[in-house]
C-alpha cells in the first residue's frame, strides 16, 4: 500500500513576535486555502489562528508555545494529504498532480517526466527531463500542452 500523497501549502520562514507565532510563505493561491485545513505535517500542527500581517500570512499553531520553538521550526513545510485539497474546475490542476507525470508528443513519441514547475510571471511552465537526462522546457498553456491527465501531451513545437 503507498502512502498518500502530501501536498505543501506553507513553509514557516520565521518567528513573529514572542509568543510562538510564526510567519508564512504561502504556496496556495492565499492564506483562506490554509484556513480550510485544522492541521498539517499528520497532525503535527493545528492551526488555532491566520492572519495577514505586514511582512505576509502570521500563523500561530497549538504545538508552537513560544519564540525559541518558533525559530526552530524555520524551514518547516506545512503539508496536507493531496486527497483533502477541494476538486478543479475543468481546465485547472495542481501543481503535484503534474509532477513525475510521463510525457509524450502528439505522435505518443516518449518525450520524459515532468520534473518540475516553474513560473517566472508570464505562467507555469514544465521543466521536462527526457529518458536521456537532457531537460527542457514547455509553457503550461493549451497551445503547447494539449491536454494532461495520466500522461502529458506535448505539441513539440513550443519545447523552448
Amino acid at each position: 500500500m503507498t502512502a498518500p500523497r502530501s501536498v505543501t501549502l506553507a513553509a514557516i520562514i520565521g518567528a513573529h513576535g514572542v509568543g510562538g507565532e510564526v510567519r508564512l510563505k504561502i504556496f496556495a493561491e492565499d492564506e483562506t486555502s490554509l484556513k480550510a485545513h485544522a492541521s498539517f505535517n499528520g497532525g503535527a500542527f493545528t492551526l488555532k489562528s491566520l492572519r495577514h500581517g505586514s511582512n505576509g500570512a502570521i500563523a500561530r499553531f497549538a504545538e508552537i508555545p513560544d519564540r525559541t520553538a518558533a525559530e526552530r521550526l524555520r524551514g518547516t513545510e506545512l503539508t496536507v494529504p493531496r486527497d483533502s485539497l477541494p476538486p478543479l474546475p475543468e481546465g485547472e490542476y495542481y501543481h503535484t498532480d503534474l509532477i513525475g507525470l510521463p510525457c509524450v508528443s502528439g505522435d505518443g513519441e516518449d518525450l520524459g517526466r515532468v520534473i518540475a514547475i516553474e513560473n517566472f510571471g508570464a505562467g507555469d511552465v514544465l521543466e521536462i527531463e527526457h529518458p536521456n537526462g537532457k531537460r527542457f522546457m514547455v509553457p503550461m498553456n493549451l497551445e503547447a500542452v494539449p491536454e494532461w491527465g495520466e500522461h502529458v501531451v506535448i505539441d513539440t513545437d513550443f519545447a523552448v
